[in-house]
């Protein structure tokens, strides 16, 4: 199969002068490189097609592809990472990963905690701030947590993201509307043991690879998973394959979220415990880092067994079968120009 790679590269937005906190959910050029050799390897014929404006441009020079692996964060609002995945279906080609519906709502933290709390899923209380004033009216316990709804890769998460009285909470609270420009979720802090659990396939066929355990070795963020810990995980966190009673709670909590959203073909469920031990979803991505030594969906799979390689066919074989099992709907030529006759407005 030919199979097209959207992606954003980290250094093509450096170079144009975004700063590295603004490229975090971007990918570095070696993940393209290991998804090329994955593909080759399994007997596929990747194409590099870069970055939403890179696919409108190939699209429009007529470029088509069996299937397009889509990893692209993109650089809108709340429908970034929805961009792709919808181009594609307008043009009937199907994607890997998140459909737009899914990666729009996964993107956005209360909306995805609405959704659980319809469906009965533990998730922790929150209250979402539009404006700075907004944190005058929040009720809940402290000490809270904040972050950026609608961010991932931990941006806006830092130390003082834990606040402890009301006065942390604003100060924190107009950092992040400054720096992000877009609601604060704010939710009890959560002190208990945290999971990322990695997921494969869809609906009733969705497998659970398995559950790592976060566990920070340096305490100087107060104890809290941010962004500086999560760039320099190799030295500053210890990944752990857990088996015990609660791993295998967050296994059952991950698939049932996954499920829930309508989650597809490969991602990973944060859950984390509450002082009583009980599980709550933090959010869900699926859209999931594929880097072989520092993502942590690869890093899972390598601790319980799994090699790169194998990974990427067990996603590509559940993903090719829910396509052949739920092809794009047919209404008529994709394009004025497949149908022969010119455009018109």
């Amino acid at each position: 199969m030919k199979i097209g790679l959207t992606y954003d590269l980290r250094e093509d937005y450096l170079a144009l002068g975004w700063d590295e906190l603004d490229v975090a959910e971007f990918d570095r050029a070696d993940t393209i490189r290991a998804f090329e050799q994955a593909l080759q390897a399994l007997g596929h014929e990747p194409v590099r097609v870069g970055g939403i404006r890179a696919l409108v441009a190939a699209l429009a020079n007529g470029e088509r592809w069996d299937a397009v692996w889509n990893i692209a964060e993109g650089t809108g609002r709340f429908g970034r990472e929805a961009a792709v995945p919808a181009l594609l279906e307008e043009y009937g080609i199907p994607v890997l990963l998140a459909d737009p519906l899914n990666a729009a709502l996964t993107l956005h933290k209360a909306y995805t905690k609405r959704v659980l709390q319809s469906h009965g899923i533990p998730t922790s209380d929150f209250r979402e701030l539009r404006t700075l004033a907004d944190f005058a009216t929040v009720d809940l316990p402290f000490p809270v947590f904040l972050k950026p709804v609608a961010e991932g890769s931990s941006k806006g998460v830092q130390a003082n993201s834990k606040a402890r009285d009301r006065a942390e909470l604003a100060a924190t609270a107009r950092e992040l509307f400054e720096r992000y420009q877009q609601p604060v979720l704010v939710e009890p802090y959560l002190p208990g043991r945290e999971f990322t659990v990695g997921l494969i396939g869809d609906g009733p066929r969705t497998e659970a690879l398995g559950a790592l355990e976060v566990v920070l070795l340096d305490q100087r963020d107060d104890g809290i998973y941010t962004y500086g810990s999560k760039e320099e995980c190799e030295v500053l966190v210890e990944y752990r394959a857990a088996t015990d009673a609660l791993a295998q709670e967050a296994l059952a909590l991950a698939r049932r979220a996954w499920v829930a959203l309508d989650c597809r073909d490969a991602g990973r469920v944060d859950v984390r415990a509450d002082a009583a031990g009980r599980l709550m979803v933090l959010e869900v991505n699926p859209l999931p880092g594929m880097h072989p030594e520092h993502s942590d969906l690869p890093i899972l799979a390598a601790k319980v067994g799994v090699s790169y390689l194998e990974l990427m066919r067990r996603i590509l074989g559940h993903a090719l079968a829910r396509i052949a099992r739920e092809p794009l709907p047919q209404r008529g030529p994709r394009s004025a120009q497949e149908a022969g006759r010119p455009c018109t407005s």
